[in-house]
């Protein structure tokens, strides 16, 4: 009696000094639709590296490029579903969380990073990573990817060049309608098959950092890349409300701290990736890059601003002059 007694406590002590051992760790997946080897691609893994080294068996992180969990038009319907924890969507895909984020996508709005970097560091800007609360997402960082430049299969150096060729976007009213005022015909389709479009002719041009062009391999189906700068491709990590709120306060404030480096080594990757892979492209020699004379940006700039005054309602004019005033 005493040994079975003896053997059920020892049991139970095992249970017990076992049970934090085999907790499981909470999972993070987070979910892109980029190549590894671009700057969300590289923020992403180096996001896993640190939580890895800082939260061993507390925190994983699975990390899935590429659309293979799910596109930018679907991730963020899974990541309120809790089917992924973590995602880094361009800004333009959040035009049902919030229409303020649009104020990203209008054309000619930033001069350089500089100016962009300036803006979303600004109380305006950190302002905006809260404008999908409501939703019930957190908005926990800006990353970068660039200044979006024009491809197609002919020379574009005015806005006329561009009239009723098709432009593949993403879906972004405000991408539209800048297309649109080109005489451009835009149609809103996921990254993932932009390659299968253009080597089909399925479509004409479309828009673009570096990094995304050289990565996916678009230049070696687009005679032709303008280096407008006309735009802004950056992207919001995020995550859901019920997630990040239900982690325990010091694990949340150490993928905070890991995240928050991680976004600033991508961000650095962006900077360095825009030059190196522009000159990788123009080395292979299969696109032609078309610099604009000042004469000619003009062009653009005065066909394409207008659209600025068409989203002030939705956007807010004091966020736009905030924006605007970040380039001085």
């Amino acid at each position: 009696m005493r040994l079975r007694l003896l053997t059920a406590v020892l049991a139970l002590a095992a249970m017990v000094m076992a049970g934090p051992l085999a907790a499981k760790p909470i999972i993070i997946k987070f979910s892109h639709v980029v190549a590894e080897n671009t700057p969300k691609g590289q923020m992403a893994n180096k996001f896993k590296e640190l939580v890895d080294q800082r939260l061993a068996g507390k925190v994983e992180v699975e990390v899935y490029p590429n659309s293979q969990l799910f596109g930018d038009n679907k991730v963020l319907e899974a990541m309120l579903l809790g089917d992924v924890q973590m995602a880094a969507p361009s800004l333009s895909k959040f035009k049902r969380y919030t229409k303020k984020l649009q104020l990203f996508d209008l054309p000619f709005l930033f001069k350089d990073m500089t100016a962009v970097e300036r803006f979303q560091k600004s109380p305006a800007g950190q302002q905006l990573l809260d404008s999908v609360n409501r939703k019930g997402l957190v908005g926990l960082g800006y990353l970068h990817n660039g200044m979006k430049q024009l491809s197609a299969s002919r020379p574009l150096r005015v806005p006329a060049d561009a009239k009723n060729l098709k432009f593949r976007i993403m879906s972004s009213d405000v991408l539209a309608a800048q297309f649109e005022a080109v005489g451009g015909v835009p149609l809103k389709k996921p990254f993932s098959e932009v390659f299968t479009l253009l080597q089909t002719k399925a479509i004409d041009g479309q828009e673009n950092t570096w990094s995304n062009i050289y990565s996916k391999k678009f230049y070696e189906v687009q005679p032709y890349i303008t280096e407008s700068n006309h735009g802004l491709l950056d992207y919001m990590v995020v995550t859901s409300r019920e997630f990040w709120m239900g982690l325990p306060d010091d694990v949340r404030a150490e993928v905070k701290k890991a995240l928050d480096e991680a976004i600033a080594f991508g961000n650095q990757v962006a900077a360095e990736k825009a030059v190196a892979d522009k000159q990788k492209i123009i080395d292979s020699g299969r696109s032609e890059v078309i610099e604009l004379t000042p004469a000619e940006r003009a062009q653009w700039v005065a066909v394409m601003k207008p659209v600025w005054k068409k989203f002030e309602g939705q956007i807010g004019r004091d966020l736009i002059d905030a924006a605007y005033n970040a380039n001085k």
